[in-house]
């Protein structure tokens, strides 16, 4: 009886020890130029946004509670062109747990000069977001759905090599269904190259694959051992370098690197200004070639 009871309360404590993948916190923020009095919509496009994302099931996978992935979605309205149709801005982070620490690495910054500016949709309060990953159902879904596979990707990537690759196939599924509607952030050619399209492109093209590979051993070779052996995480973080060095040199202005220095800048310095000083110059000269407009901060790491 005590076997029977055991087992029952086993399953029937699943839900607590399982969970969704994403724990995704969405803001929807007004622009100072929009002039309205109803904000209810607003709270409500809060909740259904955060729903969608972590309430779904993205993965095949087993994610129990404390492993699911950190991130913020933070939403500008900007216009309101007419009853239920909006245009926004957004910005995207994630972040991964960085072992034997507290400490949160992030992977994906979207923000400032990088942030999605090609936001259009309609809703409506207690709408239904519906999603299918083979066909274009609307904009809003396709949007949310993408980067929910783009933040799974990267994560993924980050503790295997190359383990992402799924959920690149599926955001470049997203891009290519969603082509057909004519909307904004979906097309190739835009120049810069710095778009849906170009994140998903960047990250199926396999003359970026060494950028892949490189997240991998940055996180998984390097930050995840920094705490045992801090010199040893250094210099595998300098190899993960060495394999965006070769990147780069076939497509420099690639988006994926762009992004790649844009979360990692500071962390790069704050890693490498501590050190065998012999590491810590391959590193600034490594970081200065690959990232010459911020030579000034990565200064910081020989001054130290």
């Amino acid at each position: 009886m005590r076997s029977l009871l055991s087992i029952v309360l086993f399953f029937l404590n699943i839900p607590a020890i399982f969970g969704q993948e994403l724990n995704c916190n969405v803001i929807v923020n007004l622009s100072p130029q929009v002039q309205t009095t109803e904000r209810r919509v607003f709270q409500d496009m809060e909740l259904a946004f955060s729903q969608f994302l972590n309430n779904r099931k993205w993965t095949n996978d087993n994610i129990k509670i404390e492993e699911r992935i950190d991130c913020n979605l933070i939403i500008t309205i900007e216009d309101m062109p007419s009853v239920g149709s909006f245009d926004a801005t957004v910005q995207i982070q994630s972040a991964r747990p960085i072992y034997n620490s507290s400490y949160q690495s992030v992977l994906l910054n979207l923000a400032q000069n990088y942030a999605d500016n090609d936001w259009q949709f309609e809703y409506v309060e207690s709408q239904p977001l519906d999603f299918n990953e083979n066909s274009f159902q609307n904009n809003l879904t396709s949007m949310l759905s993408f980067y929910a596979y783009i933040i799974l990707g990267m994560d993924y990537d980050s503790f295997g090599r190359l383990s992402g690759t799924p959920y690149f196939e599926k955001a470049l599924t997203i891009v290519n269904n969603a082509q057909q509607s004519g909307r904004p952030g979906w097309d190739q050619f835009v120049t810069p190259p710095r778009n849906r399209y170009w994140i998903a492109e960047n990250l199926m093209n396999r003359q970026m694959q060494p950028v892949r590979e490189a997240i991998y051993e940055y996180h998984r070779l390097g930050l995840d051992v920094f705490q045992d052996d801090a010199d040893k995480g250094r210099k595998n973080i300098l190899g993960s370098l060495k394999k965006i060095q070769a990147a780069y040199k076939t497509n420099p202005t690639a988006f994926l690197i762009t992004l790649f220095f844009f979360a990692k800048t500071d962390e790069l310095v704050h890693i490498f200004s501590d050190g065998d000083l012999s590491t810590r110059r391959d590193a600034y000269n490594l970081l200065v070639e690959l990232q010459p407009t911020k030579s000034d901060k990565f200064q910081d790491i020989l001054n130290n």
